[in-house]
């Protein structure tokens, strides 16, 4: 007994202190005031989140007690200590902490930042695999900047991409990308952990994809399971490049596509006429988004009367200056997110561009029969030059489908999730399939996996499987995990593996806002605190202590005068 009181008085005042009524009534008050200040510093963390979810700037160019324009944040700070008499007082009447300063504001960024890091840190350590998704770009102030996605389910089996930070490199090289990458996966995957990393997207460029000297390889040599996907919407892209690129006259065509939209984009003079005449907005091209020229084709091609119509009221009108009424002749003078849901979205493709190449003759010919003749003469293309022209494009996009679109041996494995397949599977076991996916994870009992997937492909009720994410939800609500425990870890790893590098590619459009339009010249943590408050403020929401952790972290951040910290 004697042990124990010492034990619970160990490193605090003495019990004769502690049994004074001073020093009870002392830390009574010491803790009100406690009280008070977190009160004060949440109030400011909700000002600072609320600005950084939007992206407003948190300075103004004059933030003195007089000035009329002392930015939003002061502004924001102001209006909340309107509405809570205790903020209020305390801007009235504080002099040792004020929480307005730049010095607390960056500080209680570098806070927020390493609570949220901490956070999606305690996520990737309870997840059994991850995925990174990196790419490179340069920021509004010439920096080369490296972003870092992961990606993996969480404790609530929901996949989560989560951004990480963005890391500023001296050069894109492949050295010093996949030293940045090795460098931060040590910290997000300790040692015991590095086979927990399954897959790495990037964009396909030379330095990402090298086989030999890439990141891709640099970082497998590494973690020996991180195989590499190649970004599948880049892939597309690359397809209708090479179609366009080999061919001069679809080149053109796509070309002069763009055109449309940029003719009426350059003036509101040249919109107001499209407005009256078409009624309807032509879509802007995209560089990896080809559903965007997929959109302006069926637009022009569905409006094409109308704009034939507005092109001429152009030239007609008299009010436009030369420019534009010889842009406006040029015109007239032409007539013209799983593996397995990837896998089967590949082979409808493919299927519906060699129907398209099927059905050629008759379309060109029904094109011909059909065509009207102009008001004015423009050139136009014989059905033998159309019909040639169509097939050369569906032949040149099957070509490059099949070489870009092929499954690497390590995401053939999705073909064993398949519904379409399971009756075919059930005939015959895929046992080659179930070989080269253990031989790619290794951590999959290959036994036992058969016996699951055998179970699987016998019940015809898993036929109506459409994807990964489905097939594992329902193994989780029904509590067959323990079951059916590879089949959940092999799931978990194609939901785990990214196919597109779309998360990493929407963080340079906050990077560039960020940087654009907050301060061009702060310093990479607060760029990282920045971006981490924009892009996971739902994050920021689902965590219920939030503003605890921040304040916690803040009061030991470093000796401060102002009282933070409970007796």
């Amino acid at each position: 007994m004697d042990n124990s009181v010492k034990l619970a008085v160990l490193g605090r005042v003495n019990i004769a202190t502690q049994l004074d009524e001073g020093h009870r009534v002392a830390v009574r008050k010491h803790n009100e005031e406690v009280d008070k200040n977190r009160h004060i510093l949440s109030k400011i963390i909700d000002c600072v989140k609320f600005c950084g979810a939007f992206e407003l700037a948190l300075r103004g160019h004059d933030e003195t007690d007089t000035s009329n324009n002392p930015g939003i944040f002061r502004g924001l700070v102001d209006f909340v200590a309107s509405l809570d008499s205790v903020l209020e007082e305390h801007l009235k009447t504080a002099t040792v902490f004020k929480g307005t300063s730049k010095t607390i504001q960056n500080e209680l960024l570098d806070c927020m930042l390493s609570v949220l890091k901490d956070y999606i840190l305690e996520e990737v350590k309870s997840a059994d695999f991850i995925s990174i998704q990196a790419d490179e770009t340069t920021d509004i102030s010439t920096h080369c900047q490296l972003v870092l996605v992961l990606r993996y389910l969480d404790g609530k089996n929901n996949i989560q991409e989560r951004f990480y930070e963005f890391i500023s490199i001296q050069n894109a090289t492949a050295d010093t990308i996949a030293t940045a990458l090795l460098e931060r996966l040590s910290v997000i995957l300790p040692d015991g952990q590095k086979a927990k990393l399954i897959g790495q997207a990037y964009d396909g460029a030379n330095v990402m994809r090298g086989a030999t000297g890439g990141v891709q390889r640099k970082v497998m040599d590494v973690h020996v399971n991180a195989h590499y996907v190649h970004c599948y919407a880049h892939q597309l892209n690359l397809i209708m490049q090479q179609a366009t690129s080999h061919i001069p006259k679809i080149g053109t065509f796509f070309s002069d596509l763009a055109g449309f939209s940029a003719f009426f984009s350059r003036s509101p003079k040249r919109t107001t006429v499209l407005d009256q005449v078409v009624a309807h907005r032509l879509p802007r091209a995209s560089t990896t988004r080809w559903n965007f020229h997929s959109r302006a084709v069926n637009t022009v091609y569905e409006q094409r009367d109308d704009l034939l119509k507005c092109f001429q009221t152009i030239r007609d009108n008299g009010n436009f200056d030369p420019l534009t009424v010889r842009e406006a002749g040029g015109f007239l003078q032409k007539r013209n997110i799983d593996a397995v849901f990837i896998k089967s979205l590949v082979q409808k493709f493919t299927d519906s561009v060699q129907t398209i190449r099927a059905s050629i003759p008759s379309l060109c010919g029904d094109g011909a029969s059909d065509q009207q003749q102009p008001i004015k003469r423009r050139r136009i293309l014989g059905t033998g030059e159309q019909q040639r022209l169509a097939t050369e494009v569906c032949d040149t996009i099957l070509t490059h489908a099949k070489e870009r679109f092929s499954f690497t041996q390590h995401l053939i494995s999705a073909t064993l999730l398949h519904g379409e397949l399971f009756p075919q599977h059930c005939v015959k076991f895929p046992d080659t399939v179930l070989e080269t996916t253990v031989e790619a994870y290794p951590m999959l009992n290959k036994a036992k996996l058969k016996t699951e997937l055998s179970l699987i492909y016998e019940n015809d009720e898993f036929n109506a499987c459409s994807g990964a994410v489905p097939l594992y939800q329902f193994f989780m609500e029904n509590n067959l995990q323990s079951t059916f425990t590879e089949t959940v870890s092999l799931l978990k790893i194609l939901i785990t593996t990214p196919m597109t590098t779309a998360e990493s590619e929407r963080c340079f459009s906050t990077l560039k806002r960020i940087k654009t339009f907050l301060r061009n010249t702060m310093t990479q943590d607060r760029l990282n605190a920045l971006a981490m408050l924009s892009m996971e403020k739902k994050l920021i929401r689902d965590i219920p202590d939030f503003n605890k952790r921040v304040i916690e972290r803040f009061a030991t951040q470093k000796e401060r005068r102002a009282k933070f910290l409970y007796k």
